[in-house]
């Protein structure tokens, strides 16, 4: 098992221009997944706003982004990022949650989501939001 940490940026509808440049600096792959693809369209300004992206490259690089549903707390630089834990089973994935759930704000509790087998998001009690999940494709 393998854990890795990846910063998860989060915008107001500009997450697929921010993973386009970032793909294009970087020499990375880009996924992007939309809300309406994923069946969610009522949860975002547009379906066409990004519920999860990411933009790997081979050295190494990794970085994350969505646009924030309505009605969340956004404004450019505050509540600009989550950490991101992610790890290949859903049983570290549940560890890790847990471990970070004490004294947390729960904003998804863990369970399986359309791209990947366990995720979850809870705001520690030091204020930073962690999203905890497996890797898409692991088990």
């Amino acid at each position: 098992m393998t854990l890795a940490v990846t910063s998860h940026l989060n915008f107001a509808g500009q997450a697929r221009a921010a993973l386009d440049f970032y793909a294009h600096v970087f020499s990375g792959d880009l996924t992007v997944m939309t809300y309406g693809v994923m069946g969610q369209a009522e949860h975002a300004s547009s379906p066409e706003d990004v519920i999860w992206g990411q933009v790997a490259s081979d050295d190494g690089f990794r970085i994350m982004a969505c646009d924030v549903q309505p009605g969340r707390d956004y404004e450019a630089g505050t509540n600009a990022f989550f950490v991101s834990v992610r790890g290949t089973s859903s049983e570290e994935a549940r560890e890790g949650r847990d471990a970070l759930a004490e004294g947390a704000w729960i904003l998804q509790p863990i369970g399986p989501a359309p791209w990947s087998a366990a995720f979850g998001m809870l705001t520690f009690r030091f204020g930073i939001t962690w999203i905890v999940d497996v890797a898409p494709g692991a088990a």
